[in-house]
């Protein structure tokens, strides 16, 4: 018979294999012939929809220590398709036990739609824990994704916890449970944003701006890979974006929707916005 101890990692690494399991179902569908590579580590390279990216489980346990996670991480091909990252996680050390959570939209154009949509799913997910809890959650995303050695945003926010422990003889069944329910909560936060914009014309001016931006996205990764566990580190450094370019003292064009994406990245309660426009912003 399994110990509690037991139980508990083995639903865990359940929750996250099945996640995994389930999003790179949903992300070859909308890619159509573009399929994942197996394993732990699972990649999808040069997609029509998505050039990179990366659905990684990863699990370790040394001693009484005991860990595993979901990464996600997606670069598409199209400028106006947003970028989008997301990280859960179960820590376990004797008697404590914690979960743990991110998630990110990143652009390099501001759709008002989308921001209101991708923030709303994150609240109505929210709200099933507890109605106060969005608004926290958020508030800790919005510090967390920034990048520190240049003071700005990093994406659009979304929302971010760590050591949500709940209370009560049901607490560890109902933190799986929301853990559970956020990995599922990606695709309906995301994938409705990518069907939207993969289409729209660009050209090589938006290519080379989202390759500035992910830029931006590649240091973050770094950064944050810095202070990360190793299988951690992996997963995130595996999905970083296949192509980047940085450039000294770039600033885009005043009055351009490339110097409109500043503004718009500035935190705000995009949940709460009543906007429905499908008007890509301009400066």
């Amino acid at each position: 018979m399994l110990s509690g101890e037991d139980s508990r990692r083995d639903a865990v690494k359940a929750i996250m294999n099945s996640g995994q399991r389930e999003l790179v179902a949903e992300l070859e569908r909308l890619d159509g012939g573009a399929r994942f590579g197996r394993g732990r580590t699972r990649l999808l390279e040069g997609g029509d929809v998505f050039e990179r990216a990366g659905v990684c489980v990863t699990a370790a346990a040394d001693g009484g220590y005991f860990t595993s996670g979901l990464s996600v991480v997606i670069h598409p091909r199209n400028p106006h398709v947003p970028a989008f990252q997301a990280h859960f996680r179960y820590c376990e050390s004797g008697d404590t036990w914690w979960f743990g959570g991110a998630v990110e939209l990143v652009p390099c154009y501001g759709f008002a739609e989308d921001a209101t949509h991708f923030h709303r799913v994150l609240r109505h997910h929210c709200d099933t824990l507890d109605p106060a809890f969005h608004a926290q959650a958020k508030r800790t995303a919005d510090d967390r994704f920034r990048l520190p050695h240049r003071d700005e945003p990093h994406g659009l926010g979304g929302i971010a916890f760590d050591h949500l422990s709940p209370a009560g003889p049901h607490g560890w069944r109902r933190g799986a449970a929301f853990t559970a329910a956020g990995i599922a909560t990606i695709a309906p936060a995301y994938l409705p944003i990518v069907r939207r914009r993969r289409d729209l014309p660009h050209g090589e001016r938006e290519r080379q701006w989202q390759l500035h931006r992910r830029g931006r996205f590649a240091e973050s990764a770094l950064f944050h890979a810095a202070s990360a566990t190793r299988a951690e580190a992996e997963a995130v450094l595996a999905a970083l974006p296949p192509l980047v370019r940085w450039d000294a003292g770039f600033a885009p064009e005043p009055g351009s929707p490339e110097a409109a994406l500043a503004a718009f990245l500035a935190p705000r309660d995009w949940a709460g916005e009543t906007t429905a426009s499908d008007t890509r912003i301009a400066g």
